[in-house]
């Protein structure tokens, strides 16, 4: 019963979370200074002269768009059509869907970002915790270079590996997601360009983001090895390798909230990295809608950050609820 009262505490919280953001994400991009409306119209007035013409076209795009409807108005019609799925026809890309741009995109970010972040995350977390419990080379050396490149900007880290791998040694490609002169497929020539194009994106990432996973794991590694259970585990004669078991598990706790910040936010996270490299990600498709005041875009692709964000903090409060036995016994009381 303790355990239903916590999990349904905590669903009601992010769903109110949630639509607070989705009516921020729908308010806030509408707020910035400019007509895009009025930039696709140009485009296809270009040329004509009869301003009675002109003023025609603008208005009928701004009715196609339903941007000369009243804001709550649009709004309605915004929620109705996102529960389909449906998040209406880019501005700055007419005709294009929204969906049909996020869908082209979001499988690059996620599988460029995705598998980096836990990579770091377990190499970061290994590290930190030998640095903690062996100490020597790995407190030393190795726990140093890395938190030395964990310091390193993002697109600092991203134009050194480009600068050195792709310009010098030319072991990678320098941009892309796949060669300019390959045609998406199920070949084995497309998959290669991949792989080829994939490998600085993807170092770049890791490498930024093993020393502070480190640098955590090692802080809290520490503490907990010098905490009061422990010196009683140990003078009662239990086997310090059952007791480094309880000594890591609680220090894993804050490590699996910075793990699911991380997955939450590796959209946004991958800007960065996909305009140094010119990937063909997301987080590249978010930039250009801000820049083209692209409304539905911005919108899609926010919601789509902010439904992640919260999933990944829900989902880390829902496991804390199993593995903290600090939550199990409030909830018994």
């Amino acid at each position: 019963m303790g355990y239903k009262k916590y999990y349904t505490n905590k669903i009601i919280w992010y769903l109110i979370t949630l639509v607070i953001a989705v009516v921020l994400n729908f308010i806030l991009p509408r707020l910035m200074p400019g007509d895009p409306v009025s930039a696709i119209a140009a485009r296809a007035v270009d040329g004509m002269t009869d301003s009675t013409a002109i003023q025609a076209v603008y208005e009928d795009y701004a009715e196609k768009f339903g941007v000369n409807l009243p804001m709550s108005t649009q709004f309605l019609i915004f929620i109705k059509n996102a529960l389909r799925g449906d998040f209406g026809v880019s501005f700055s890309q007419y005709p294009r869907t929204v969906g049909n741009i996020i869908a082209s995109s979001v499988w690059w970010t996620v599988c460029l970002q995705l598998p980096a972040i836990l990579l770091g995350w377990i190499l970061g977390n290994v590290l930190g915790a030998v640095s903690a419990y062996k100490k020597g080379i790995f407190d030393k050396g190795i726990l140093p270079a890395f938190l030395f490149m964990s310091n390193v900007p993002a697109f600092g880290m991203a134009t050194v590996l480009l600068y050195i791998f792709s310009l010098k040694l030319g072991l990678a490609p320098s941009s892309g997601g796949y060669g300019f002169d390959l045609i998406p497929s199920a070949s084995i020539t497309f998959f290669r360009s991949v792989l080829a194009h994939y490998q600085l994106p993807f170092w770049s990432v890791v490498l930024i983001t093993v020393g502070g996973q480190a640098i955590g794991m090692r802080s809290m590694s520490i503490y907990e090895l010098n905490a009061d259970y422990v010196k009683y585990s140990r003078f009662m004669g239990i086997k310090d390798r059952k007791i480094v078991g309880y000594v890591f598990r609680n220090a894993m706790l804050p490590q699996i909230t910075g793990l699911a910040m991380s997955i939450g936010t590796m959209i946004g996270g991958a800007l960065v990295a996909e305009i140094i490299f010119s990937y063909p990600g997301l987080g590249t498709t978010l930039l250009a809608a801000v820049k083209g005041r692209d409304y539905p875009l911005i919108s899609a692709c926010t919601l789509i950050i902010t439904i992640m964000v919260l999933l990944a903090n829900l989902f880390v409060e829902l496991i804390y609820g199993v593995i903290d036995p600090r939550i199990k016994a409030a909830q018994q009381d």
